[in-house]
């Protein structure tokens, strides 16, 4: 009997000890289910995103210069940028605006119409963009060859002069700069070409003269001037205060020597480059970008590279609402 009973309660402790590695295995099952969950939950946060960076014309500032930005920002993010040629500035806001890409430069000119609903946007405003910061001066270039003996922006007159692409910031550019030194398009034979065709152009003669508006050394006129004696017009101190009287996201900017060969500075004026993201971002990888982008200036070549701080980051910006992922970068550094 007493047998019996050690074996009864030896059969009792065996089946508890099992029921309880049984619980001890659910629990853990569950707890690694958990962590499994929360596993995957993670690496869904964590999944890379592909973004498009809208930029410009093979020959202008913002295609070389956005590639550069694209990766510095891919290499340091949870993003995977693609640059993407485009008409630049306002085909740029529209594109963002039809939801067809998710970061763009543009001038702070243009971006101001653009909320404004003014000019090119007129009745039209877009209200899906903010800023990230700007990024360095986008200089109104002049470009003609001395053998078209223009000297002067009152020399255009009777001469085909491009006045950019269509809708472009260039055109607006070209169009303030003709009218405070009153004239128009009817003065002129204007022409819409793109920064490389404008370029070829001058250099097959077809046109004399055109408005570029980049970030200075621009490719397609530095290509140029490796076949023609170029001049870059140069704006009167009258003129120049003037057109920063009527337009105050001008600036005073000067053409240093020796680019493009020409033998001595030129007076002109610049608005700013900058870039722009849809409102729909998050503000944690905004945050992240915007970081990467002015942290990592080292490993960007171009030589608009060195202009970019985040220091001169909110100059030109305006009315534009800054992106929280900015903002917050921005307060981190002490300058908002």
């Amino acid at each position: 009997m007493k047998k019996m009973r050690n074996s009864m309660l030896f059969i009792m402790m065996l089946a508890f000890v099992m029921v309880i590695a049984a619980c001890g295995g659910g629990s853990d099952t569950g707890s690694t289910s958990e962590e499994n969950e929360g596993t995957n939950e993670t690496e869904n946060t964590e999944e890379s995103q592909d973004l498009s960076l809208l930029t410009g014309g093979t020959g202008g500032t913002y295609y070389p210069l956005g590639g550069q930005i694209g990766k510095v920002m891919t290499d340091n993010t949870n993003a995977n940028i693609t640059p993407q040629t485009s008409g630049a500035s306002a085909e740029n806001m529209e594109t963002l605006r039809a939801g067809e890409a998710e970061l763009a430069f543009t001038q702070t000119d243009i971006a101001a119409y653009a909320i404004d609903g003014k000019e090119m946007f007129d009745g039209n405003p877009i209200d899906n963009i903010q800023a990230i910061g700007s990024l360095y001066p986008e200089t109104i270039q002049l470009v003609t060859t001395k053998d078209s003996g223009i000297e002067s922006v009152e020399d255009l007159k009777g001469k085909a002069v491009s006045v950019g692409a269509p809708g472009s910031g260039a055109y607006i550019n070209a169009m303030q700069v003709l009218e405070v030194h009153g004239l128009t398009d009817k003065d002129i034979k204007p022409q819409n070409l793109s920064f490389d065709e404008s370029t070829d152009g001058i250099q097959a003669g077809t046109i004399d003269a055109a408005f570029i508006t980049a970030g200075t050394p621009t490719g397609a006129v530095e290509a140029l001037s490796a076949q023609e004696d170029l001049v870059i017009v140069s704006l009167e101190e009258d003129m120049v205060s003037a057109l920063i009287e009527k337009y105050p996201y001008y600036a005073k900017d000067t053409i240093a020597t020796g680019t493009y060969g020409i033998e001595a500075d030129v007076n002109t004026v610049a608005v700013k480059a900058m870039l722009v993201v849809t409102d729909d971002q998050s503000e944690d990888l905004v945050y992240e970008m915007t970081k990467a982008m002015f942290e990592n200036t080292d490993k960007i070549t171009h030589a608009k590279g060195e202009l970019i701080t985040p220091e001169s980051a909110l100059e030109g910006i305006g009315d534009l609402e800054i992106h929280p992922g900015a903002a917050k970068y921005y307060e981190e550094k002490g300058l908002q």
